[in-house]
């Protein structure tokens, strides 16, 4: 009988690999997923399977981030991408994502069709792109149907209590065969609330972490995993994160920049992302203003 696993010698596999790198005929500036955020992208040198970690305190968020960086990769790249909620509804996010796609304010669009036609109307000029659509239902609507190309590729997945990386897993492997593709994009906000509810918060990363990181390892797939920092205080340094999960490839911790916030004009907040472990390239800080309103992140290009 032929044995399974053969092993080979990395003499033997470079044939191989030589070839597969000859078939990549695109130039590429990076080498894995692009994020949808040029700075992040080139800094992480893109998304690939793995486990990243983004951490940062109530409020700051977290959420939106998370929702919006999932579906810049589906859009991006076409491939499929999953979002676990412990906490927000379905309607609540698709409605974030709405708000970002079309500019419209969260509250506006959560008061329906009828609000929107009352103060808005429709518009009388011809827009072919919902762009260049003034505010209102219409340019919701409009906005909706251009995204749906790439939405037929993104889930949203409500959890509960009782939700278990078990059938966390079960349902990426049926994405992956309702899609026919080996890899995915995963994100699981709030992904304290997998297991170990008996130990205090700060014990149970570790142990999470390395579930997390053997689920990416095993089915191929990008894990955001979102976790709260309770203790945000402006002296804690995000680098002590690094230590606090060694077997994820990507810390993230996310910082409210006050000083920044303050010279805004507009209702926006001054946050920094700190890249404080990255197996795949760069560490450092990156500058975005968030906009909540309209539950939406915005690179804030160094000067």
């Amino acid at each position: 009988m032929a044995q399974k696993n053969l092993i080979q010698s990395e003499g033997e596999q470079l044939d191989a690999l030589l070839a597969d790198l000859q078939r990549e005929h695109d130039i590429k500036e990076i080498s894995g997923w692009e994020s949808g955020f040029p700075s992040l992208s080139r800094a992480l040198n893109g998304i690939i399977p793995g486990l990243y970690w983004l951490i940062g305190p109530p409020a700051c968020g977290k959420t939106s981030l998370s929702k919006q960086l999932l579906d810049q990769v589906v859009q991006h790249n076409s491939v499929p991408g999953i979002f676990f909620s412990f906490t927000e509804k379905k309607k609540e996010l698709r409605i974030r994502t709405l708000s970002r796609l079309s500019g419209l304010e969260n509250r506006e669009i959560r008061r329906g069709s009828a609000y929107l036609l009352h103060w808005y109307g429709v518009p009388k000029a011809r827009y072919t792109e919902a762009e260049r659509l003034p505010p209102g239902w219409e340019k919701l609507r409009r906005s909706a149907e251009e995204a749906k190309s790439w939405l037929n590729l993104a889930y949203v997945v409500e959890c509960d209590r009782r939700t278990t990386l078990q059938e966390i897993e079960d349902r990426i492997g049926a994405v992956k065969q309702i899609k026919s593709r080996d890899q995915v994009i995963v994100v699981i906000d709030d992904s304290q609330r997998l297991g170990f509810t008996d130990q205090p918060l700060e014990n149970r990363i570790a142990a999470i972490s390395d579930q997390l990181q053997g689920m990416a390892i095993d089915l191929n797939v990008a894990v955001i995993a979102v976790w709260p920092n309770l203790h945000d205080q402006d002296e804690a340094l995000p680098q002590v994160w690094s230590d606090r999960v060694v077997g994820a490839d990507v810390v993230l911790v996310v910082k409210r920049d006050t000083e920044g916030t303050r010279n805004l004009t507009e209702p926006s907040r001054r946050m920094t992302i700190h890249i404080v472990k990255n197996r795949g390239g760069e560490r450092g800080a990156l500058a975005f203003e968030f906009f909540p309103a309209f539950s939406r992140f915005v690179e804030v290009e160094q000067s």
